[in-house]
């Protein structure tokens, strides 16, 4: 998919003036382009000036340290090469993020829109813009394809394709060789489908560098299982494998940027289907920790994926746990859907989460793991009940739930993402989105480079 940035030194001349500037630019140009934009003008938005076989454009917004100010120029603009004319390296990297994760379009199924293209005269700053890029729009793509053309043996074509293209390995558990090798949770939820269930593994990086693990729920569609959701509930279950998208568009840029790290990415990957062989509610599974979990509730099957999956994580004993899911409608309601909430059993990772997040202008949220909520989950035949006796609190609840698969002294952090925009805002269309994984990696930059 082309990005419509470009490193180059060619086409219409593009500068971005900050509002309390601009009188005094407009005072500094020719006579001629004094006259136009006083005619045609506002100060307010983009102008398009003429000269001679060429344009100049000029953008003026409130705040040039804005990352979104450039999201909507690649479909605003005539469609041609802009040649970005900027003060400094930051500025010039919003405004090419920007304007190239707007011009984003999921053409698949249906044939893309011109857009305009940015070039910009500094190959390495391209370079770290495009990174960025084909990350976040891979995590967008896998959202948006619909569960016929993305499922549990989609994920493992992609991630297959990631382990060749940068010389990583990659092995999966596929259908009953889940229960020989101990994932039942995994095994139970994914087992009604004709899609056989799947634990993807790719490893990247050099075993003596600190281990970093990467956990993404990967349920391709969620019909609800025999709970099964409301029509208005389902329509949009395709994108219940985001938590997946997610760690495998963090892992691209994480091996693009060749970070110093022993880097593993899980992702349990299932369908929850109805059929005769469909898990039940008051069933109890042994998890592959050993405790047992009976089922509330078949809609609550995330976590049983990612109990065993997180398990797996940790008996390896990494540096750092990062988990990804779409996992409750509890956080939207917390949150919106807008603003990605994270837990975390460890401080400092998690405040210099939100402050990488803040730098990044990738907002995250952290949120409470509450000890006292545990005993909501609590069920009289088996360890734990895989969702909470109330709906309220319920993104705490399942965070909580998580808790337990996860070795107390192993840094951990969950995000609870929509993984979807249900409006548009500059640079972000409607559809599959990655949420926090530039905050994430702006993080992970500061830690182990």
């Amino acid at each position: 998919m082309p990005h419509h940035i470009a490193y180059a030194n060619n086409g219409h001349k593009i500068r971005f003036i900050a509002q309390p500037q601009y009188s005094t630019w407009l005072q500094q140009q020719p006579v001629s382009t004094q006259t136009w934009l006083t005619n045609s003008f506002n100060g307010k938005g983009f102008a398009l000036i003429p000269h001679q076989d060429s344009l100049q454009v000029i953008v003026v917004v409130k705040d040039l340290s804005e990352l979104w100010l450039a999201g909507d120029l690649s479909k605003n603009l005539p469609e041609g090469q802009y040649l970005l004319d900027a003060d400094n390296d930051d500025i010039a990297f919003n405004i090419g993020l920007s304007w190239a994760l707007g011009a984003y379009q999921f053409s698949d199924y249906k044939k893309a829109a011109p857009r305009a293209t940015l070039n910009i005269n500094d190959q390495e700053l391209v370079e770290q813009i495009q990174q960025q890029v084909s990350a976040v729009n891979l995590v967008r793509d896998m959202v948006n394809t619909p569960a016929s053309d993305m499922m549990p043996e989609d994920i493992s074509d992609i991630m297959q394709k990631l382990a060749t293209d940068f010389s990583g390995q990659f092995t999966e558990i596929v259908g009953d060789e889940l229960l020989e090798q101990n994932y039942p949770t995994i095994h139970a939820v994914g087992r009604a489908s004709v899609h056989a269930p799947r634990l993807l593994r790719l490893d990247w990086g050099n075993a003596d560098a600190p281990k970093l693990t990467l956990v993404g729920k990967g349920v391709c569609f969620d019909s609800g299982g025999l709970d099964i959701k409301p029509a208005a509930g389902m329509r949009n279950m395709k994108k219940d494998m985001g938590g997946a998208a997610h760690v495998i568009g963090l892992a691209q840029l994480i091996m693009a940027a060749k970070l110093p790290v022993n880097l593993t990415v899980l992702v349990p990957a299932v369908e929850n289907a109805i059929s005769n062989n469909a898990f039940r509610p008051g069933d109890v599974i042994t998890t592959r920790s050993g405790q047992t979990v009976e089922i509330d509730n078949t809609d609550a099957e995330g976590r049983l994926i990612l109990c065993d999956a997180l398990t797996t994580a940790s008996s390896e004993d990494p540096e750092l746990i990062i988990d990804f899911a779409t996992l409750t409608g509890a956080m939207r309601i917390a949150l919106g859907t807008e603003l990605p909430g994270y837990f975390a059993n460890d401080t400092k990772v998690a405040n210099a989460l939100f402050d990488a997040g803040e730098q990044v202008q990738d907002q995250v949220w952290r949120m409470p793991l509450y000890k006292h909520y545990r005993s909501l989950f609590s069920s009289t035949i088996a360890d734990m009940s895989n969702c909470g006796s109330t709906p309220f609190g319920g993104a705490i609840t399942a965070a909580l739930y998580l808790e337990n698969f996860v070795e107390k002294d192993i840094p951990w952090v969950h995000f609870d993402v929509m993984a979807f925009n249900t409006r548009h805002l500059p640079g972000r269309p409607v559809g599959g989105e990655a949420f926090a994984i530039r905050a994430c990696f702006e993080y992970l930059q500061q830690r182990f480079s």
